[in-house]
């Protein structure tokens, strides 16, 4: 247990350092605004398309297995969460039930846990977890708020905030430099984006502990509990019951269930702000899963023999 807390220990003091320095004002939310904005621009992109073009190929399986595991439970809880909510809340619980906190903090805990072969099978998951559930939630809202709007407009929508994403455009610009057959990056190149990617697990967690400084976990608690134990319980779960079905080894099972097992990420309650649907529960939820996953994860880890 004392080798997990070595992993998973700096991961929550420096959001806890954040968490801080956010409630002491000490910097204050605009200097944490362009903290994240520094990090998801330049530093995780960095980390990201240096370690698609530089590790081993792969993740192809680990990720259809976490998205299977991902569409069956965002099924379900939309499907539940109807028969008493209208659409757009009942896709926002959903949401928060799936979407995962999987590059603030999924990035430093599995290159701390399982290594830079990890990353690489991570990135598969990367390249389509935003753009999935980000995509599906703001068609859901969509149509919630505007049963009858242009599908065209949705879609365009949806492209264009993917588009926008750096961290799945360096994604994307890694998987194709794979294709491609290029070699990974050389000399000043490479040392450029080692330095600007070694800065992305810290900022990255630091900013996440600002972040959380803004919810109240007291807001919608039942619905709260219930998508933070889906969140850190069921998900995991059913992922990692996909792993076994398709037999993947075990450092791409490792991989897809942690990444299953993290907290909601703040970007989910971001789109329930923006759309003015569920944002105090979507808040609350970030901040009650990512309190909880100090025990979970940990669990979760010396489990998979971390250490």
């Amino acid at each position: 247990m004392g080798a997990v807390l070595e992993v998973v220990g700096p991961v929550f003091i420096i959001i806890g350092l954040g968490w801080a320095m956010a409630r002491r004002r000490f910097i204050d939310e605009p200097g944490f605004a362009a903290l994240n904005r520094f990090v998801f621009t330049f530093c995780a992109p960095s980390l990201l398309f240096l370690g698609g073009t530089s590790g081993a190929s792969g993740g192809g399986r680990a990720a259809l297995a976490f998205f299977l595991g991902t569409a069956a439970l965002y099924a379900v809880v939309l499907l539940a969460a109807r028969r008493r909510m209208p659409l757009g809340p009942a896709g926002m619980l959903a949401l928060d039930s799936t979407f995962g906190n999987t590059v603030m903090m999924g990035i430093p805990l599995i290159l701390a846990a399982f290594g830079q072969q990890a990353l690489s099978l991570l990135l598969a998951i990367l390249a389509l977890h935003s753009m999935l559930l980000l995509g599906t939630a703001t068609v859901v809202a969509e149509i919630g708020l505007h049963a009858r709007a242009p599908w065209r407009r949705v879609l365009r929508a949806t492209l264009l905030g993917v588009a926008r994403n750096p961290i799945v455009m360096a994604v994307l610009a890694a998987l194709v430099w794979r294709l491609v057959g290029l070699p990974p990056p050389p000399g000043v190149a490479r040392q450029t984006l080692s330095l600007l990617g070694g800065a992305a697990p810290p900022v990255a967690l630091f900013c996440l502990g600002g972040s959380l400084a803004r919810f109240d976990i007291a807001s919608a608690w039942r619905e709260t509990v219930m998508a933070t134990l889906l969140k850190l319980l069921a998900m995991p779960a059913l992922v990692g019951l996909a792993a076994w079905a398709m037999e993947l080894d075990r450092l791409e099972t490792a991989v897809a269930v942690t990444a299953a097992a993290l907290p909601t990420g703040a970007n989910a309650f971001l789109l329930a702000e923006r759309y003015r649907i569920g944002a105090a529960r979507s808040g609350a939820t970030v901040l009650a899963s990512t309190l909880i996953s100090v025990v979970t994860l940990a669990g979760l880890l010396a489990w998979f023999g971390v250490g």
